[in-house]
């Protein structure tokens, strides 16, 4: 929505594009990109800057593996819901024999038409 006309400026609003992407919740996975890989939300810059010590290396592993296991289970439930929805729509197979005979479409396949008179005997 930032792109004029002539579509001369895409180049300059990509890292936009992709930073916002990234800052995105993900409805799968019910967390933005930056917080999966880096356990927290980007400082955009409008909030305050927080005073404080930094974390250690085990608080922040510790939390890292929490996002991350959110994430997981997010996603599997997720995969459950798609899969539940997909299968009402499934049938069963349809279960065929040694010798069976059964009926092909060639609708696909091409054959060349040399020496036949009528095509229509090969669809």
């Amino acid at each position: 929505m930032f792109i004029n006309h002539r579509q001369e400026q895409w180049p300059d609003c990509l890292k936009t594009a992709e930073f916002a992407y990234n800052n995105k919740v993900n409805t799968s996975t019910k967390v933005s990109l930056f917080r999966a890989n880096s356990g927290r939300d980007p400082r955009i810059g409008f909030e305050m800057r927080k005073k404080g010590k930094n974390e250690g290396a085990e608080t922040f592993v510790k939390r890292m593996k929490e996002v991350q296991k959110e994430a997981q289970v997010a996603l599997r439930k997720s995969q459950k819901e798609t899969k539940k929805y997909a299968d009402r729509k499934k049938s069963e197979a349809e279960e065929y024999c040694i010798e069976d005979w059964v009926l092909l479409s060639t609708k696909d396949l091409k054959f060349q038409m040399v020496g036949r008179r009528m095509e229509k005997l090969t669809e």
